[in-house]
């Protein structure tokens, strides 16, 4: 079916039936649900240049991903905040162009964006400290949203992000009321921000006690696997090992669980776990009791959520920044108990 007719069956002009297809807010919400409705019913779908040529949209999001040095990005929780972003486009006619680029060429590719009108949107990813890619944005004049935030911005921005201060605080208040005093904390590369938030609660929950973490006991590097088992190797083989640990990723937590049973303890009983779980959409545990005890938030619904805010503030440019936070709820499974006697 055309556009032609579907203004046909439904009585309206062919140009309120395309601003109501393409979110212009001009048009009347009951106009907007009209037109929405036969479209679904007639399974009408707009040419993609025809929408580009009536919307003066690009009608694709960007996003660019720097892979020269490490980046927290590049693991499987990527892939899951893009699946629930991919959909949120494709629901909206969008497409996702994705560039690889490295560190000293990402500057220039927003430029090139800006410059080509390739994208209508930008979504940042893994802020860091002192990030300076939100003032290029907004000089650019490009409507962008992240997916963090960063500390030191004073200037307004539309962001998207988890409570990670508060969820690594809950965890450790967790640990400490279990008992546990020699919390070690496997934290991500403390240049992103999401890091140093994390870092911030762990220090809190211990400081609201009376308490002073152990230097020792802290460490930040990538969240792989093998950083989890190694860390945890090495800190469990000392005088003054950890009676617990709180993993900022479910992978790292795979490797503490490791390095935990290849020194013939137990989880749950000898040393206790606390994850972050970042609830992969194809990592579940079936087991009524989950076996992590975690902080737990959908990064594909970040993705979602996410792109329907850049979504929004592409149809709508001129509105305010948007910010939202989410709250990463704290499951107790098999990995935590109290702390063991020393006497």
């Amino acid at each position: 079916m055309k556009l032609k007719e579907l203004s046909a069956k439904l009585g309206l002009s062919q140009t309120t039936v395309s601003r109501a297809l393409n979110g212009y807010p001009d048009v009347n919400e009951d106009t907007r649900q009209r037109v929405l409705e036969a479209a679904r019913l007639h399974d009408y779908r707009p040419d993609a240049l025809a929408r580009r040529l009536a919307t003066g949209r690009a009608m694709a999001i960007g996003h660019v991903i720097p892979t020269s040095t490490k980046h927290e990005m590049v693991n499987p929780v990527f892939a899951d905040f893009i699946a629930g972003a991919g959909e949120a486009y494709a629901k909206a006619g969008y497409d996702m162009i994705l560039s690889m680029v490295g560190d000293a060429d990402e500057a220039r590719v927003y430029r090139d964006f800006a410059k080509t009108r390739r994208v209508d949107g930008i979504m940042v990813h893994a802020p860091r400290t002192g990030d300076t890619r939100i003032a290029l944005l907004q000089d650019l004049g490009l409507p962008f949203v992240v997916h963090g935030r960063v500390s030191a911005e004073e200037a307004s921005y539309s962001w998207l992000d988890v409570n990670n201060r508060r969820a690594f605080q809950r965890a450790t208040e967790l640990l400490l009321d279990l008992g546990h005093r020699r919390i070690a904390l496997l934290n991500g590369l403390e240049e992103m921000d999401f890091a140093m938030r994390r870092r911030a609660g762990y220090q809190e929950a211990h400081e609201a006690r009376g308490l002073k973490p152990d230097a020792a006991l802290i460490a930040s590097d990538e969240m792989t696997e093998q950083y989890g088992y190694h860390t945890a190797h090495r800190m469990l083989a000392s005088d003054a090992a950890p009676t617990a640990f709180i993993a900022s990723s479910m992978i790292i937590a795979i490797g503490v669980r490791r390095a935990i049973e290849e020194r013939g303890l137990q989880m749950g009983r000898d040393i206790s776990v606390v994850s972050h779980d970042d609830a992969l959409s194809y990592f579940h545990t079936p087991d009524t009791v989950p076996i992590f005890t975690s902080t737990r938030s959908s990064v594909r619904e970040a993705g979602q959520l996410a792109a329907e805010m850049l979504l929004d503030i592409v149809a709508a440019p001129e509105t305010a920044p948007r910010q939202r936070l989410l709250e990463a709820i704290l499951t107790v499974g098999q990995s935590t108990g109290p702390a063991p006697s020393t006497g």
